[in-house]
């Protein structure tokens, strides 16, 4: 099935930035007999289950475990009302599996649109600590579930592509279980699932789908869920040129989660195409937002150097979406790196309160 065909935004929800109480209500409005509060975050807000399906193949999937990374809650709330259109798909994908799927483990930095939680930790390495209010929930869900594959849903800076030309706009991971990131048959069960969503979506983003670094992390969710015996595959939603409110990422984002669950659904635990992994590139850290180029500083001596911009993102109460700050990253040489966006700065002048620009500052400078 082409799930392009009948993918639709839910309008209910147009921005990056998502309201927590909105969605809460939008879930009681819409699920009132599939959500389940499976607990509380630090600062007393809710944190929902919606159950999926009557099948025999039990999924967990988990969104906003950091605040600021929203496509995969949006891709949920998209992939619902998308099925809505095609009521003959729902009743086919209903049968085959039992997905549960936690919105926005995390809450509090959802709202105030930061990675870390209320306590300023970082759920997804707290795995052994278990000193975050939220984690443990997913934790408990995941031990009495009896689950055989786990969706752990992120997303990844603008800094990645995959060949050093294309943005990584979706990236995906078989998880390590050791050191030695041995290849094993919970990791083969992941690559399989990996292989088939690749082979669905490589002709619709051709070159931007990407596999992340393998290393062993020993206090992540996803390495630890692996090493515990559950399939964990990890997706992270990336850039698409021009596109930072991740919109085209979002739809690209649902189209593969989707197809993730149909695979879960025909593999069934299965490796078949296991190996076809291996065919996807690895994420390569290629590009920064904005270069400035052959920037002459207001110097005693000449300097002629580069500038490097990276945006920072903040909520600010009161918007309906983020904002984009941009921020100097780096100055010197950076012509190893590229940008989304680059500007030959030669013959113009430097505008500034400073000679320099600084490190780790908002952009207070103009190219004139």
């Amino acid at each position: 099935m082409n799930f392009e065909a009948i993918y639709k935004s839910n309008q209910h929800f147009k921005s990056r930035y998502i309201f927590p109480e909105r969605l809460f209500h939008y879930l009681r409005e819409n699920f009132a007999g599939q959500i389940f509060k499976i607990g509380i975050s630090y600062l007393k807000q809710p944190i929902y289950k919606l159950s999926f399906g009557t099948g025999p193949v039990k999924i967990i999937a988990w969104s906003q475990m950091h605040g600021n990374e929203s496509n995969a809650t949006l891709a949920m709330i998209d992939l619902l009302f998308s099925l809505e259109n095609d009521t003959e798909q729902k009743r086919n994908l209903e049968s085959r599996i039992h997905l549960d799927f936690i919105f926005m483990l995390n809450p509090d930095g959802s709202k105030k649109w930061t990675r870390l939680n209320a306590q300023e930790l970082d759920l997804n390495r707290d795995f052994h600590n278990n000193h975050s209010a939220e984690l443990k929930f997913l934790k408990e869900t995941i031990e009495k579930g009896g689950y055989h594959y786990g969706l752990n849903l992120h997303e990844q800076r603008t800094i990645f592509t995959t060949d050093g030309i294309h943005p990584a706009t979706l990236s995906f991971l078989s998880p390590s279980e050791d050191q030695e990131r041995n290849i094993t048959e919970n990791r083969k069960k992941c690559m399989a699932v990996i292989s088939e969503i690749f082979a669905k979506l490589e002709n619709l983003i051709p070159n931007q789908i990407g596999r992340y670094s393998d290393e062993f992390y020993p206090t992540s969710t996803g390495d630890n869920f692996m090493k515990a015996g559950l399939p964990t595959v990890l997706f992270e939603g990336g850039h698409f040129e021009n596109d930072y409110l991740r919109k085209e990422t979002r739809k690209y984002y649902t189209i593969a989660l989707y197809y993730a669950l149909e695979a879960m659904a025909e593999l069934n635990s299965g490796i078949e195409g296991w190996e076809d992994y291996f065919k996807i590139p690895e994420n390569k850290e290629t590009h920064y937002d904005i270069i400035y180029r052959n920037v002459k500083l207001n110097t005693d001596h000449e300097c002629i150097l580069d500038i490097a911009v990276q945006y920072k993102e903040f909520y600010e109460s009161g918007n309906d979406d983020i904002t984009f700050v941009p921020y100097v990253v780096a100055v010197g040489d950076v012509k190893n790196k590229k940008g989304w966006k680059e500007f030959d700065c030669s013959g113009k002048r430097f505008v500034s309160e400073t000679k320099f620009p600084k490190l780790d500052e908002p952009v207070r400078f103009s190219i004139e």
